[in-house]
């Protein structure tokens, strides 16, 4: 069996295609199906079977898509509630496609409805396991409470979670492959791996999911200090159950302009320009939600910032990055509520970020109210500035009122992305003079 895993950074997504003969199954296919036709066409070989671990909460799947271009099918828990057409792969049913055969666990924890594919061609064994078991750590189980099929409270889900790893992997061996749907950086679990895969038997020796410890102990560790939880993460579960429209389609009629702002009528602006350029000069009221390079998590902050009921204006830095941003914004399904796609220019009138003026920021802190938009789990582990008033990035449209007025505001994160974010957000809501920190954060942190 040849295993090959695809990975999309910015999400810390790993999706997998299995070849045996001329055939391919596919786990877990992220939003643009592309990929894994290419890689079908080189391999000579067909898709027949795509399997769905769970309705994901973090990205949108293609499986639906994949299903209806290729006649796949797809492969998923009757518990999902799946409103495309599926076959249902539950615990203990079987598929074989060539040398291989598929057989599904059910692997609640993460999500009520989550399954394990085990896969062996008779000599070697590989676990597809979704978001239940990771690489370091398994997955969070406080996200199904308010979306799905079937719904669960995080404590209900987190003994789900212990029973699962400490019965459902007993009797297999230590060679074993586990591959993981998330890697590190993904907000599915907190302390995950930078590794790609592992194999069962270093996770029995390694993750701490895997000690002895009681039922009570475990559901204390697993549900302390989770991240948090973006907008969007429920609108995404609704999507996969149901199947998202297919991919091309969807973006290709988003209206684009290029020089000029449509009117938009008080609603949202995203400006996904660097920086800089955004500081440089930007429409009034715009959030500065960068997607400059890979490293920038323009999906994450976009889904946590802008609800998934709210329309907005894409502001993008040139015409032939209008793919490429797009592309990002609809692996998590908002690009339905894009208005129109635009690009702007000098004649358009903008408005300019006053700079901080560092060397009086550094003699007189006292004079400013500053704002740090970190995490509270990184605050408590790192504070920067002593009175900071701390509102995590996510939170501020919603907490603006509890950030004092007497003061001009600087807003500050640990490297520049989240400020250059959280001010613009505030320079939109406040009367206040409002400056960002950025970069310059980096020289306070080392006193």
């Amino acid at each position: 069996m040849k295993i090959k895993q695809f990975e999309d950074k910015p999400l810390a997504h790993y999706s997998y295609a299995i070849v045996s003969g001329d055939k391919i199954a596919l786990v877990d296919p992220a939003r643009d199906p592309m990929p894994y036709y290419h890689f079908a066409e080189r391999n000579n070989a067909r898709i027949v079977a795509v399997f769905e671990t769970h309705p994901h909460a973090d990205f949108i799947s293609s499986h639906l898509q994949i299903h209806k271009e290729t006649g796949a099918t797809i492969y998923t828990s009757s518990m999902v509630g799946a409103e495309y057409p599926h076959q249902a792969f539950d615990d203990g049913n079987s598929f074989t496609m060539g040398e291989v055969t598929f057989t599904a666990l059910h692997t609640p924890g993460h999500s009520p409805d989550g399954i394990t594919i085990h896969a062996t061609d008779g000599s070697d064994h590989a676990l597809f396991t979704g978001d239940t078991l990771f690489i370091g750590d398994v997955g969070r189980p406080d996200l199904r409470e308010k979306a799905g099929n079937m719904k669960a409270k995080r404590e209900e889900l987190a003994k789900m979670m212990y029973h699962t790893i400490q019965e459902k992997f007993r009797d297999f061996p230590d060679e074993t492959t586990v591959y993981p749907a998330h890697g590190a950086g993904s907000l599915c679990g907190k302390n995950l791996s930078d590794a790609a895969s592992s194999t069962l038997g270093n996770e029995r020796q390694g993750n701490w999911a895997f000690r002895e410890q009681t039922e009570e102990e475990f559901v204390y560790e697993i549900l302390k200090d989770q991240p948090f939880i973006p907008s969007y993460f429920g609108y995404d579960v609704d999507i996969n159950k149901k199947g998202a429209p297919d991919y091309e389609k969807s973006l290709c009629g988003i209206p684009f302009r290029i020089g000029y702002a449509p009117e938009h009528n008080g609603g949202l602006i995203v400006d996904t320009r660097k920086a800089s350029d955004f500081k440089a000069g930007h429409l009034r009221g715009s959030f500065n939600i960068q997607a400059d390079g890979i490293d920038d998590k323009v999906e994450t902050w976009l889904g946590s910032i802008v609800r998934p009921e709210e329309k907005f204006i894409l502001v993008i830095p040139a015409a032939d990055r209008r793919h490429e941003i797009l592309a990002r914004v609809a692996k998590i399904g908002y690009e339905s509520l894009i208005t129109a796609v635009i690009t702007l220019n000098g004649k358009i009138d903008l408005e300019q970020s006053t700079p901080l003026q560092l060397e009086t920021f550094r003699e007189h802190p006292d004079n400013y109210t500053i704002v740090d938009v970190r995490n509270a789990s990184e605050v408590a582990g790192n504070p920067i500035f002593e009175n900071a008033v701390n509102i995590p990035l996510n939170e501020l449209r919603d907490r603006v009122n509890e950030i004092p007025q007497e003061k001009p505001l600087v807003v500050h994160c640990a490297g520049g992305y989240r400020s250059a974010a959280g001010s613009s957000i505030l320079n939109g809501l406040r009367s206040d003079t409002v400056y960002d920190l950025g970069e310059a954060v980096k020289e306070f942190k080392s006193k």
